[in-house]
């Protein structure tokens, strides 16, 4: 099984929508394996965005991430990073496919609700910034039959 980041953004916290994103990857069969709320400082998040330091846009978004705290989780399962962004939806909102988080939730490229790992590789770096292995969690659900095959887990 594979383990993916979702952050939840500042724009998520102050809209309320906690619950309602989280529900959805539940809802989805994802497993939890991590979560806490965290207030993002300059230092980790010029880490974390240091793919962008020569756009424009890097301090922007660095100051829209500090503006508030995040909820960061660890989601699980089966092609978890994949499906993660599947529901997700493309980054801008305005062009998101109704029915994805950001489709559904998000009208700005930047205030987009949510970010999620983009591979594997991506997701195993970001989890270990986020989260010490002792707040991540393995544990198989009662429900994990009714969600895999058995020869898919």
């Amino acid at each position: 099984m594979e383990r993916t980041l979702v952050i939840l953004k500042p724009c998520t916290i102050q809209r309320m929508l906690i619950g309602e994103i989280i529900s959805r990857f539940e809802k989805k069969g994802l497993i939890l394996s991590g979560m806490k709320m965290i207030w993002l400082t300059d230092e980790i998040l010029s880490e974390h965005y240091a793919h962008l330091k020569e756009k424009p846009f890097f301090q922007r978004v660095k100051d829209s991430m500090k503006i508030f705290p995040v909820v960061v989780c660890c989601w699980e399962g089966v092609d978890a990073v994949c499906v993660v962004r599947t529901i997700t939806g493309a980054t801008n909102g305005r062009s998101a496919l109704p029915g994805t988080i950001r489709g559904d939730y998000s009208m700005s490229m930047q205030e987009n609700i949510i970010h999620a790992s983009d591979s594997l590789e991506t997701a195993n770096i970001e989890l270990k910034r986020f989260f010490n292995e002792h707040e991540l969690y393995t544990y198989n659900p009662a429900l994990l039959p009714h969600l895999y095959a058995n020869d898919e887990v």
